[in-house]
């Protein structure tokens, strides 16, 4: 019989995997990271650790307080919304000329611009507080204080397992990619990703305006 950290723990690992394993703007990025192979393991662990921090803030009981901060999320939106337009520019760009798309991905060039890149796509995302502050931290006090923590372990481990996984299992697309064409078709769609992702945040600014 399962002991009640073992429950919470599995409750969290499904919860977290269920709002990580979606395509996004942070997840197209980590797969186009692994498919180049540039600086995967750097990638996938400052994602894995980004969402372990936002997580452990919730599950520490700031989700009720961010949640309450409307001028912060607006603020968060916008600039989330203008950085996911001007990415989804780059990336039509880089489908334009798919023969180069390895030498001239953004980011890939250094170490440092790919990290840069890839926190801007974690903390610009009004949704990664949403849910992971306000969402997991809101489930979190259903449980008793001596079996949260399992609760948000679990949540951080199936990050952990995602973005790993994403990252080193993407060469198994390897071969497929080894065409001009696929990494177009790639590129288009995350280019469509990135502006439709914008565009639903632009429509959320608006309706709270409204």
């Amino acid at each position: 019989m399962n002991s009640p950290a073992q429950i919470a723990f599995i409750e969290g690992f499904l919860l977290g995997a269920g709002l990580i394993i979606a395509i996004g703007s942070q997840n197209a990025f980590v797969l186009r990271q692994g498919l180049t192979g540039r600086h995967v393991f750097a990638v996938a662990a400052v994602c894995s650790l980004s969402d372990a921090l936002l997580i452990t803030t919730g599950v520490a009981g700031l989700g009720r307080l961010v949640h309450g901060a409307s001028a912060f999320l607006t603020f968060i939106t916008l600039a989330g919304a203008a950085f996911l337009l001007v990415y989804g520019v780059i990336a039509f760009r880089r489908a334009l000329r798919p023969g180069e798309l390895v030498a001239a991905d953004i980011g890939g060039a250094s170490l440092a611009g790919t990290l840069a890149t890839c926190l801007a796509l974690t903390f610009l995302n009004p949704h990664v507080y949403l849910d992971t502050v306000v969402l997991i931290g809101a489930l979190s006090a259903r449980y008793d204080s001596d079996v949260v923590a399992a609760f948000g372990a679990g949540a951080v481990l199936a990050s952990i397992v995602w973005f790993f996984g994403l990252g080193y299992g993407a060469r198994l697309l390897a071969p497929f990619f080894s065409r001009p064409s696929a990494w177009r078709i790639l590129d288009v769609l995350i280019g469509l990703i990135m502006w439709a992702i914008a565009g639903r945040l632009i429509v959320e600014i608006w309706s709270m305006g409204g």
